[in-house]
């Protein structure tokens, strides 16, 4: 009995040693991610006012439920527009008011151009001037570097906010954000707020494509095995969700971590050998609908809005997003929306 306890002690000792160590280094992390004349840089333009660059670590990070980050580019100046008129609330202090109430944070997420100070970083400059919802990343924008742009955006959010929820969306998927539903985002969150190591989306296993002139081409297929196979479960990009302890991880090893050609499977292959729980969630991924009037009364989310169901987020699989979202989001945000005050 007494070397039962001996045994007991030891590996009491050791868990508590084991978490004093990860404490001292995320410390250390939050430290080297505030790199020297970076609070310029990388401004977020937190409509607080509070101290959100990470070069301003050194303030507590504020708690909150949750931190949406849009992912946008420079040439999409009109699908932003279209957010902020549509699912995202707007006219200043809504946007404030959802962040003191309701715990969501929503961010334009974007790096700077090749080009230091270049007319495309200052249009942004301008328009963040105005509406006070971009964060900025250290990361030169690219097409095929979204899988970079992802981990810099997790780890940046992170630095910034310590949330039990960090999101990732698209700016041409239309989103419901609360509401009593359990299929609307952040109630639909709210039931898994338990759950560790939680990795929340529409989960696929596409095929790895070896040819490289297809889109989705992946140059390391031959990581993947026999020509043809498929790749592991993974949440599809439009939008996803992993817990505090997921994007805690992917910070404290982002030097490590490999980046594969798309972006969704480059988050998936960071969670593989871990206790992950991968939660398939179809109102993530409703479909939005068809341009034909007539067509558009059978439509999967106007229909699942018309029950009182409204999906967490709706797109076209077709065109990886809402097909020609500028012009079509303002539909679906009537047809399928849960209504622009129901979030409060």
């Amino acid at each position: 009995k007494p070397a039962t306890d001996n045994y007991e002690k030891g590996e009491v000792l050791k868990t508590h040693e084991a978490i004093e160590s990860l404490d001292k280094s995320f410390a250390t992390l939050q430290i080297k991610l505030a790199p020297p004349g970076s609070s310029q840089k990388m401004k977020n333009s937190d409509a607080t006012g509070a101290v959100s660059t990470l070069a301003g670590i050194d303030s507590p990070r504020k708690k909150t439920f949750m931190v949406i980050g849009i992912n946008t580019a420079f040439s999409s100046r009109r699908r932003r527009d279209s957010i902020r008129e549509t699912w995202m609330p707007q006219a200043g202090e809504k946007l404030v008011r959802l962040e003191r109430e309701k715990g969501i944070i929503i961010r334009f997420i974007i790096g700077h151009s090749a080009t230091s100070d270049s007319i495309l970083d200052r249009a942004i400059d301008s328009e963040d001037a105005q509406h006070k919802d971009f964060l900025r990343l250290e990361h030169v924008e690219g097409y095929h570097e979204l899988s970079a742009k992802t981990k810099t955006y997790i780890c940046t959010a992170v630095a910034n906010w310590d949330a039990e929820f960090y999101v990732k969306v698209d700016d041409d998927v239309h989103v419901n954000l609360g509401g009593f539903a359990i299929s609307n985002l952040a109630a639909l969150l709210g039931l898994h707020r338990s759950k560790p190591m939680a990795y929340i989306g529409c989960m696929k296993s596409g095929p790895v494509l070896s040819k490289k002139s297809v889109k989705y081409h992946e140059p390391e297929y031959w990581k993947f095995g026999e020509e043809g196979n498929k790749y592991f479960r993974h949440a599809t990009g439009q939008i996803y969700a992993i817990s505090k302890d997921l994007a805690s991880y992917i910070a404290a090893n982002q030097h490590i971590l490999h980046k594969y050609a798309n972006e969704d499977v480059s988050l998936g292959s960071w969670f593989i050998g871990l206790e992950v729980q991968h939660l398939n969630i179809k109102s993530m991924c409703c479909g939005t609908p068809p341009d034909s009037v007539l067509e558009m009364h059978g439509a999967d989310c106007e229909l699942k809005a018309k029950a009182g169901n409204a999906c967490a987020a709706s797109f076209d699989w077709s065109c990886s997003g809402i097909c020609r979202s500028v012009e079509k989001i303002k539909i679906v945000h009537q047809r399928c929306g849960e209504g622009d005050d129901v979030v409060w």
